[in-house]
């Protein structure tokens, strides 16, 4: 039986029983790489129907620790999108209005619109994660924001909005190889962080704060995928087939053209 990538709702959720590393039934890259392809393509095609479409929309989260990969999951699954019918939104330290509102109020400005494909590339997830192991915020603010979050997700999903949400799983021997990489690389190098090395020392607290998040915020509606993201080709194929079958379930298709539209002349 292989590691599933969704957990029923309810069920507590301990990321050491989920193997980083994990590849299914391939043993590297060259065997993904043509579905990987095709399902991009895939998803370009409708995503562009849903942009035409204008009746549906669909979020996706993209969660993890420092070089998980949400950068390179955008780049894979989504290279052959048109750009109009998509939006990234990457969420950073609040700045002082946002910090005069909710923590959700920044958040709701960035939910994409009917027709629209929006990737977060970090979310609203950051303030039940980063504010809890920095003690950013009280405890009894935190706690609450589960089901503040839980409530926000469900209000989307009936507004017409399909919620995806990836959980990259990766070790801490991955990052720490990927870190040398980006200090190695000149034309990476100004990813590299200082400070990524020491939030590494807070790998434990970190996964503390993740498995919570994703045990009391997995629900029907909005579902957490783990997904073993050591092996960067692994992580894409299964993020791109689960986005592709989501957008097949909605199934969008373009409006119906204006009767004898067909039929006019140019002068």
């Amino acid at each position: 039986m292989g590691q599933p990538l969704a957990i029923a709702a309810g069920e507590k959720i301990r990321l050491k029983k989920f193997d980083p590393g994990y590849t299914g039934k391939f043993k590297d890259k060259s065997e993904t790489e043509r579905e990987t392809a095709e399902n991009a393509a895939k998803i370009g095609e409708l995503v562009y129907k849903l942009y035409a479409e204008k009746k549906q929309s669909v979020l996706i989260v993209l969660q993890g620790i420092d070089t998980a990969g949400k950068d390179g999951t955008i780049r894979s699954i989504l290279k052959e999108v048109n750009p109009q019918g998509i939006q990234i939104a990457s969420f950073k330290q609040p700045t002082e209005e946002e910090l005069a509102h909710d923590f959700l109020w920044r958040i709701h400005q960035k939910v994409p619109g009917k027709g629209e494909l929006r990737v977060f590339n970090r979310s609203h997830y950051e303030d039940v994660i980063v504010v809890r192991v920095h003690d950013l915020v009280p405890r009894e603010v935190w706690k609450r924001r589960y089901e503040q979050i839980n409530a926000f997700e469900k209000f989307l999903n009936s507004s017409g909005t399909t919620i995806l949400k990836f959980f990259l799983h990766i070790s801490p021997e991955e990052q720490k190889a990927r870190l040398k990489s980006r200090l190695a690389d000149p034309n990476k190098r100004w990813k590299f962080s200082v400070g990524d090395l020491e939030e590494r020392k807070f790998w434990d607290q970190y996964t503390e704060a993740f498995e919570e998040a994703l045990t009391k915020c997995n629900t029907e509606t909005a579902p957490w995928h783990i997904i073993p993201a050591d092996h960067k080709w692994y992580r894409n194929l299964v993020i791109g087939r689960t986005v592709k079958k989501t957008l097949e379930a909605l199934n969008p298709q373009y409006p119906q053209h204006v009767e004898g539209i067909e039929s006019i002349e140019f002068e």
